[in-house]
């Protein structure tokens, strides 16, 4: 199971307090100030962990405290810090302040981290001042945790169009296959192998129509595809319910413009899949006259036409990868899997 969403509350510690503290001895009977500062309370760190894939953790587990500071004591020593609190999520989770709706941070790179929650100022001690002060209070904040998939191709299509056994038959990954509807419950990643290079797969939960408004959970399903360069649609080449392949293919594509415009810009494989099947070849010719788009023909089944698949994924990522480092300046040329 996928947890793709989750809330969760972080408390920094409070500082320390400052001491009043006053030494005394035959020479000095009304006593010099020696009162330590506070120790700073410890702070809450989100870090971006490449070992985690979800937030089920925080299913069970919402509530994180760090350590207050410790108080000062006399002879001017100074009370320890807090023990900083890092909180682990996956690569590619965004994390919103849940008062004032706002992103604090898009965690979409493995190591990335930063201080969402500060810890207290420790308080001052009579050695600094006349008066000791108490340590303050830690930030508290309510967040929001949401969990964007990071895959190089995401692979979409309605239920039952035969997203599962492409992706099992490309990649090293397997997923539960069978003849109904919804039988991805969750986004799954593979990686699928080329040459010498690799990248990322992402088999999606079957779409709906009416899932940019979350029907079907489709909304939740839709976000996890738009951190991907390229897109494949799969259409079904006969569907069991009897339904026009070229309609279907023209219903998810309004999902993804009604959803994100950004989204429905991806550069786009057609592949027509159950082409061993009875039929299958006069729906082919009617979507080759209907869609002006390279349609690519397969069966999933048979693992016909996969390997051309493939090495037009790997040429359209690529074109897609050398597209966005010109227009952005960063460096994409990464290995996918690493």
């Amino acid at each position: 199971m996928l947890i793709d969403h989750a809330k969760i509350y972080v408390i920094a510690g409070a500082g320390g307090d400052g001491c009043r503290s006053l030494f005394k001895d035959i020479f000095n009977r009304k006593g010099i100030p020696d009162g330590g500062d506070g120790g700073s309370g410890g702070s809450v760190i989100i870090t971006a962990d490449p070992h985690l894939h979800t937030l089920l953790d925080f299913k069970f587990n919402r509530h994180f405290k760090a350590d207050r500071g410790k108080h000062g004591g006399s002879n001017k020593k100074n009370g320890k810090r807090g023990k900083i609190l890092v909180v682990r999520v996956p690569v590619g989770t965004i994390v919103k302040d849940a008062l004032e709706d706002i992103v604090l941070r898009d965690l979409a790179k493995p190591g990335e981290s930063f201080i969402v929650a500060k810890g207290g100022d420790g308080g001052i001690g009579t050695a600094k001042k006349r008066e000791a002060t108490a340590g303050k209070s830690g930030e508290e904040k309510t967040l929001i945790l949401e969990l964007k998939l990071l895959a190089d191709v995401g692979i979409i299509g309605f239920p039952n169009a035969g997203k599962s056994t492409i992706v099992s038959s490309i990649s090293k990954i397997h997923t539960k296959i069978a003849d109904y509807p919804f039988t991805t419950k969750s986004p799954k990643l593979g990686v699928v192998k080329y040459n010498e290079d690799s990248f990322v797969v992402a088999d999606m939960p079957g779409l709906i129509e009416g899932a940019h408004t979350g029907k079907g959970l489709g909304d939740k399903f839709l976000r996890h595809i738009e951190r991907t360069f390229i897109l494949v649609h799969v259409v079904d080449a006969c569907p069991i319910d009897g339904s026009d392949p070229y309609e279907n293919y023209v219903k998810l594509e309004k999902e993804l413009q009604l959803y994100d415009e950004k989204l429905y810009n991806k550069p786009r494989i057609v592949a027509v899949n159950k082409m061993d099947l009875t039929g299958a070849e006069e729906s082919l010719e009617i979507l080759k006259k209907k869609i002006d788009m390279d349609i690519t023909a397969i069966s999933a089944v048979k693992r016909e036409g996969l390997n051309e698949l493939i090495a037009k994924m790997y040429r359209r990522l690529k074109n897609a990868k050398k597209e966005l480092e010109e227009n952005s300046g960063e460096d994409w040329d990464e290995s996918p899997d690493e």
